[in-house]
Parts: C-alpha cells; sequence; structure tokens
C-alpha cells in the first residue's frame, strides 16, 4: 500500500479495507512499523516497540470487531500481559506486566494490532511530553513545540500518521491538550464511561479517564461504542448513552444553545491568538443559526488546590508501590524531581485534607454543571496552550517546562470548564481550532458531524514533515 493510500483512511475506513480483502492486516501492521522507523526518530512518539506481538495477534487471527487489522499504540501507562510498560519513570525501564488491563482488552476485542506504546511523561504528570527515560516527543507539525501531554506520545504519532488512532488518557486535559496541540480529534469522556481495572476503581479520585486521540470523529465515536461499558469492580457506572455513539456522528444536532469564554477559568486574559480563535469559532457557530452567548461558570473553589491534593496522594502512592517492590526508598536516580516532590508534598496533606478536595470537587463541579442543564456546547480556550511559554517547549528535559516542583503550580494553568465533571454524561472534546476556522472547515462539520480529517498544518507550522503529512489528508 502506497503511503498517501494509507495516510489517507481514518481507522474505520482501514477496518473496511480488510474486511474486504483489499489489504491484509500484516500489511497494515509493516505499513505502520514502516512509517515507524521513518518517522519516529524525528518525533520521538513511539518509545516502546513490541511488533512481534502484534504478529502473533495476526498469525492466532484477529477478533471480528469494528477496527479488525489496525494497528494501534497503548499509552505507556497501561498494562499489556508480556509487554514492556515503563510509565516513562527510570526505575520500571525494563517493568514487564504479568496481566491486561481491562481496557487493553477491550482495545484487543476491538480487533485492533497492539505494536507498542506512546510517550507518556512520568506518570502522566505533565501537560507535555519529555520524560527524562525516553527524552522530548516534538510537535510532527514543527519538531521545535512540544506536542502536548501528557499523551503527547498518541497525538504526535496520529498527527504523523503513523496511525489513524491511538490509546490516551485525560485526568487534566491530557487528550486536550495533545489534541489541540498536533491538530487531531480529541474527546474526553465522562467519568466511569470506559473501565480501569482491574487494578483500579477510578483514577485521580475520578478525573482520569481512558479513550483514544485519532484523525476523525467517526473513530473516536465507534472506538468508544467498543470500549465502554462498566466492569464488576467498577464502583460506580455511568448512565448508558441513548443510542450508540457511532450514530451520534451525521446526525442533525438541530439548533444549539452554545455559550464561550476566551478567558482562563479565573476570569484573566489568555494568549490573544487563541482568544481570537476562541471567538471566530462562535462567529460561525452563531452564522449557522446557533444560539451563542459569553458565559462562563463561577467556580465555587479553586480548582487548582483540589487537584494538587488529590494527584500529589496518587503520586505518592506510586512512590510507596515502587519502595516496597524494590525494597529502598526511591532518589532522583529512580523518578523525576517533580514526581519526587509531589510526593514529597502529599505527606504535608490529611485524610480530611484529601477528603476536603474531593468535598470542593463536587461543589466546583456544580457551576459547569448548571450552565450545561440549559446549554448543549461550551467553547472554551485550552488554557496551557493559550500561553506562548507552553507552545515554545524546550527540549532539554532537565527543568525544560517552566513550572516550579510544585503539584499546584503545575495544574495551575491547565484547566477546563469540563475538568470537574458534573453528574451528567457530558464528554469534553478538542481540536485545533483555529486552523479549522481558517479552512472553514468548522462549518463543515457541524453540518455533517462525521468523518473529519482537518487538512493542513496549524498557522504556525514551519515542520520539516508538514508536506509529508498534508499529502496524506483527506476526507473520506
Amino acid at each position: 500500500m502506497a503511503f498517501r493510500e494509507y495516510g489517507s483512511y481514518d481507522g474505520v475506513g482501514l477496518a473496511e479495507l480488510v474486511r474486504k480483502k483489499q489489504v491484509s492486516a500484516k500489511e497494515l501492521l509493516d505499513e505502520a512499523i514502516a512509517r515507524t522507523a521513518r518517522i519516529d526518530p524525528q518525533i520521538n512518539a513511539v518509545v516502546v516497540k513490541h511488533y512481534e506481538y502484534a504478529e502473533r495477534q495476526i498469525e492466532k487471527g484477529l477478533p471480528d470487531g469494528p477496527f479488525t487489522g489496525v494497528p494501534f499504540l497503548l499509552k505507556d501507562l497501561d498494562l499489556l500481559e508480556g509487554t514492556r510498560t515503563t510509565s516513562g519513570a527510570s526505575i520500571y525501564k525494563d517493568n514487564v506486566a504479568d496481566h491486561t488491563g481491562t481496557l487493553a482488552q477491550r482495545f484487543l476485542n476491538s480487533g485492533v494490532a497492539i505494536f507498542g506504546k506512546s510517550s507518556s511523561p512520568e506518570f502522566g504528570l505533565m501537560p507535555t511530553t519529555e520524560s527524562r527515560l525516553f527524552g522530548p516527543t516534538r510537535n510532527p507539525w514543527n519538531l521545535a513545540h512540544s506536542s502536548g501531554g501528557s499523551s503527547g506520545g498518541a497525538g504526535a504519532a496520529v498527527a504523523a500518521r503513523i496511525l489513524p488512532v491511538a490509546h490516551a488518557s485525560d485526568g487534566g486535559g491530557s487528550i486536550r491538550i495533545p489534541a489541540s496541540a498536533s491538530g487531531v480529534f480529541g474527546l474526553k469522556p465522562t467519568r466511569a464511561r470506559t473501565p480501569l481495572g482491574p487494578d483500579r476503581g477510578e483514577g485521580w479520585a475520578g478525573f482520569s479517564c481512558g479513550h483514544v486521540l485519532s484523525i476523525s470523529v467517526r473513530d473516536s465515536a465507534v472506538m468508544l461504542d467498543a470500549i465502554h461499558g462498566p466492569e464488576p469492580s467498577s464502583p460506580y457506572v455511568a448512565p448508558p448513552p441513548e443510542r450508540p455513539f457511532a450514530r451520534e456522528v451525521g446526525r442533525d444536532p438541530g439548533r444549539l444553545r452554545v455559550a464561550f469564554t476566551g478567558k482562563s477559568p479565573y476570569g484573566d486574559a489568555i494568549d490573544p491568538e487563541i482568544a481570537a480563535a476562541t471567538r471566530e469559532v462562535a462567529a460561525l457557530l452563531a452564522g449557522l443559526g446557533h444560539h451563542v452567548e459569553e458565559r462562563a461558570p463561577v467556580l465555587a473553589a479553586d480548582p487548582a488546590v483540589v487537584m494538587a491534593t488529590i494527584v500529589s496522594a496518587n503520586t505518592a502512592l506510586n512512590v510507596r508501590l515502587a519502595k516496597r517492590r524494590f525494597g529502598r526508598a526511591m532518589t532522583e536516580n529512580d523518578f523525576e524531581a517533580l514526581t519526587l516532590a509531589s510526593a514529597h508534598n502529599a505527606q504535608k496533606a490529611t485524610g480530611t485534607d484529601y477528603v476536603a478536595a474531593q468535598l470542593s470537587a463536587f461543589q466546583i463541579s456544580r457551576g459547569p454543571g448548571g450552565v450545561l442543564r440549559n446549554l448543549r456546547c461550551v467553547p472554551v480556550p485550552d488554557a496551557l496552550l493559550g500561553t506562548p511559554a507552553y507552545r515554545r517547549a524546550q527540549h532539554d528535559v532537565e527543568g525544560s517546562v517552566p513550572y516550579r516542583a510544585d503539584p499546584a503550580a503545575l495544574y495551575a494553568g491547565n484547566l477546563h470548564v469540563q475538568h470537574v465533571r458534573s453528574t451528567r454524561d457530558v464528554g469534553a472534546a478538542s481540536l485545533e481550532c483555529r486552523r479549522l476556522a481558517a479552512r472553514h472547515d468548522v462549518r463543515r462539520t457541524l453540518r455533517r458531524r462525521g468523518n473529519l480529517v482537518s487538512d493542513g498544518g496549524p498557522t504556525r507550522a514551519r515542520a520539516a514533515m508538514e508536506r509529508q503529512i498534508a499529502a496524506g489528508l483527506r476526507v473520506n
């Protein structure tokens, strides 16, 4: 299969070719491996390669699912029996999983061939993907820029067309930030929509959810149909959808009530370029006949403090488990400074502080929840990508991100209206709207709500790979 043909199809499209026997699963895997060899040295997105695992899958026969034969990457935080999972940490560089996670098994059941793991910062803590273990993952549109995080490897690999869809997870923007950074589609499902077992019941007190980054809305919807639903150990359950998510693609949404904000959650001004893009999208929505108003929820507490308390406690547990496993104290040779600082900060908090943070999260959620009761859509700018400093990644790994060694500082900018979930089934999606608005793809997308593959690069793109990537894009 030629380069242009492979890069032009989304995952559902490639699976259809396999079903029609126009191409084999092995041919698709060979193409993904060839692209990894050719492209990944420039972007560093595929950090664990287990091609033989995918080859064995194909030899044994893949399940009959919506993505049968499609090459796939797991994020390097999830477990797949017999393969290496490092969590981006030096101490786990040789860690081989002895079992498969529930979500990974559901991906397998969908028919994908998992040939490797995509890069993540250590334990998924950072909004950029630059682990000490593997080094920085670069944005394929501009190799001097960040790919975002923590699912930066997935975003970069999909944007570079190594594959059309890849596993991602999101607790504080980790699907949405890479989607914005690399110009792909990312949906963070509502809490408990997808499983986290068998080792965990929830991630980061319910903030963290798993799904995918993809080149098409269709892939995201079809994959969510394949992986959603509770497992026996689920502590709580998301309400069942009214209809398959795939049937939402292409449905006429009718006239929507839309609110938008061009400011940070704290009411502060953001980067003018991002603010202008937000208003362009709002104007396009109004031009399509939707009711649009500028409105933002009132926050009952400081989300940065809530996230810092919850995330640092989870990080401290990771460090404790490593200490127990290896029988010694963890040092900066084992974990990065931010991980150890986060774990240290957790020691200053009490159990009461943790419960108070959870309560604050529920109180904060009433703000967005109240807005969303009467509205169908709330476009908000990506707060991190709204700052010039974040767009300029400095790839020296050590101290490359301009944050203090304090979890509260880490999460202060990483806030979206959707982070603290309401009890409604609300997903949070992200894509690079400046480019879409410039090419009027928003108008086309909102009419079709379908298989979007956006063409061209971000306005700042001068990447060495831009022509190569753009040559393979089309709407199928």
